[in-house]
């Protein structure tokens, strides 16, 4: 991805509907910004090495998605204030806040993999099988469009919790 907000669309639309059972969509997108970090690093400092190296490996990916669940699990305040503000479920377990970071470190990579000749997913092999199943244009036109059903799932989401909400206080 050019920037790493084309990836929320479509990481929303696979964390929410998690969002209960195994998910917490704030560490799920936020691992997008933890993953791009590696390139941003190889572009500011000219480092010697590939745009997109470890972190967008199928293994690296879920070693950095891992540990930055188990970082965002000590902020667990600061996370369940936000989904409050948001209107959505609190997450309350260390597993879920892993499962978020490993879940959306590869899915990151997955989104890539097709568009950077430089990232090996399945390192040590250094191999790419996925690079040119899809150009860079339609990956844009497709991560632009699934912001629309990102949104309809955040809207059935938060109507959902209201009514559980609302049925628990009643009960």
């Amino acid at each position: 991805m050019p920037f790493t907000p084309f990836h929320f669309g479509a990481h929303a639309c696979v964390a929410l509907p998690l969002n209960k059972k195994t998910g917490n969509i704030l560490v799920f997108l936020l691992t997008n910004v933890i993953i791009d970090i590696e390139p941003l690093l190889v572009i500011i400092f000219n480092f010697s090495y590939p745009l997109h190296g470890y972190a967008h490996t199928f293994i690296g990916a879920s070693i950095l998605g891992g540990i930055w669940g188990i970082i965002a699990y000590q902020f667990k305040t600061i996370f369940e204030k936000i989904l409050k503000i948001l209107k959505l479920p609190p997450i309350f377990s260390m597993k879920q806040y892993i499962i978020s970071g490993i879940l959306g470190a590869l899915l990151h990579v997955l989104f890539d993999t097709p568009l950077y000749t430089d990232i090996k997913p399945f390192f040590p092999l250094a191999i790419n099988p996925f690079y040119g199943l899809i150009s860079h244009p339609s990956m844009y036109k497709i991560c632009s469009l699934l912001f629309i059903p990102a949104m309809i799932l955040y809207f059935w989401v938060v109507n959902r919790y209201r009514k559980i909400k609302t049925h628990n206080r009643s009960s």
